[in-house]
């Protein structure tokens, strides 16, 4: 093959052949727009063999390599100077059920396939994923990779749900990780932070397509506060929105109902109305004028409570799980012990009252079952979900950092796709799996192929 005119000088190369799908790097931003970076290579590599010829490559000519799918992370937690790897084209799904035909609800994805078109891959098969968050833009790779939840304290992240996976380590070599192959690297492998290798595919146990019955309603912040561990062990899937300058909380109650129980879904205009023209385009606007005039934010978030957040209907699980957003903004999340959310966000309360702050996106509580994956947010523990945000084109630097100061105080660990500044050595201390899973990286990947800052960050090395 001939070298392009555009690759750096020969001496910089090892003898692995240029990949196919090898093409000069651009500059790369995530949706956020709280990082970027100018790989010098990208690869579009459509099959699994494209990937090893990629890996190799990038092993071989000193420079690391890092898949990305939507960026919706905002750390740099996908960022290189060196290959980005797009993975979009290993997409949709490879095969339902264990190779012996059992387990049907085990469906293997692609992972480029975005959370946003598992309902029309799975809905033909009668299936659904367990749990989702709000936001669906992402890919399963990188909802996996960072530990992307919902809400449900008898429910894990989507993470807990994989079964298997397949990447391809740092060697250009195949991995398959399931419940008969190198079982004892799955707890890493199935929330593994891009450390361990770049995954082609994703195994995850689904279940039978249900339906969601909806109750969304404003109630006082104290009220929901004071009754928070009753309702989240109560209700199926439970989270609430404190919006500062207010002493309100939307909350949403949303109940599991059988796939062939009657819908009642909102009808479209009402439900434009909502999650349209409110929630995006008027809030859009808002969040702009606040940043010019911040003074306006107060009174406006106590407008919008008494506008917004009053319904009841009942649909399919992703429709009601899932909510558009198209308003940039950059968020900060914290996993605490379940019983210290109340305190953790009274003291944010407070802290936004104390520094005169004006704070237009509300702080926002979810909630996970205790799971054993060594890096999930939630191991070992049930555990609640602080997050916190502020409109795109403001500096968070300071609401964030007292914020997690707060979190820390709690025992927070924080959520890996998210804006955090945790060090290694603080890290360690807050996962009992921590070490086990440095030593599985150094045995995956002992040269840091897929290395970052970011990873150097967090797990030190």
């Amino acid at each position: 093959m001939t070298t392009p005119e555009w690759m750096p000088p020969a001496e910089r190369r090892a003898s692995s052949p240029t990949p196919a799908s090898l093409s000069p790097g651009s500059v790369w931003r995530n949706w956020g727009r709280s990082e970027h970076s100018h790989p010098e290579f990208v690869a579009r590599p459509e099959s699994v063999d494209e990937v090893i010829a990629a890996v190799n490559f990038a092993r071989d000519s000193g420079v690391t390599v890092k898949a990305w799918g939507a960026g919706h992370s905002f750390t740099s937690i996908a960022a290189t100077d060196g290959l980005h790897l797009d993975v979009g084209a290993l997409a949709g799904v490879i095969a339902v059920g264990g190779a012996d035909g059992t387990q049907p609800t085990h469906v293997t994805l692609g992972a480029g396939t975005y959370l946003f078109e598992l309902p029309a891959l799975l809905e033909p098969l009668g299936l659904a994923l367990a749990n989702m968050g709000d936001i669906d833009r992402q890919t399963i790779a990188g909802a996996i990779s960072t530990g992307t939840h919902g809400t449900g304290a008898k429910f894990g992240g989507i993470a807990t749900y994989v079964r298997g996976v397949t990447l391809v380590t740092a060697a250009g070599e195949v991995l398959r990780i399931n419940a008969t192959e190198n079982p004892e690297l799955l707890p890493a492998a199935a929330l593994g932070l891009g450390a361990l290798g770049i995954l082609v595919d994703v195994t995850i146990e689904c279940v039978p397509t249900f339906l969601l019955h909806a109750v969304e309603r404003p109630e006082p912040a104290a009220t929901v506060l004071a009754e928070w561990l009753q309702r989240s062990a109560e209700t199926d899937h439970f989270e609430f929105y404190v919006w500062p300058h207010t002493e309100t909380a939307l909350t949403k109650s949303n109940t599991r109902l059988p796939g062939d129980a009657p819908r009642h879904p909102l009808a479209k205009f009402s439900r434009w109305v909502d999650d349209e023209f409110m929630a995006n385009g008027v809030f859009r606007a808002i969040c702009a004028a606040g940043k010019t005039v911040p003074a306006i934010i107060p009174p406006i978030n106590r407008l919008a409570v008494k506008l917004s957040g009053n319904r009841e209907f009942t649909d399919v699980s992703s429709t009601v799980f899932v909510t558009d957003r198209t308003v940039r903004f950059r968020e900060m999340e914290y996993a605490l012990p379940i019983e210290a959310v109340p305190d953790a966000v009274r003291a944010i309360q407070k802290l936004i009252a104390d520094r005169k702050w004006k704070v237009s996106f509300p702080i926002e509580v979810r909630s996970a079952a205790a799971d054993s994956l060594l890096l999930s947010t939630a191991s070992g523990r049930a555990t609640g979900y602080v997050a916190v945000h502020r409109y795109w084109r403001e500096d968070p630097a300071e609401y964030f950092r007292e914020v997690e100061a707060i979190m820390m105080a709690h025992d927070g660990r924080p959520h890996w796709g998210k804006l955090h500044n945790r060090q290694a050595e603080s890290l360690a201390a807050a996962y009992p799996g921590f070490n086990e899973f440095l030593s599985i990286r150094d045995r995956l990947d002992p040269g840091r192929v897929f290395a970052n800052d970011y990873l150097r960050q967090v797990l030190g090395r």
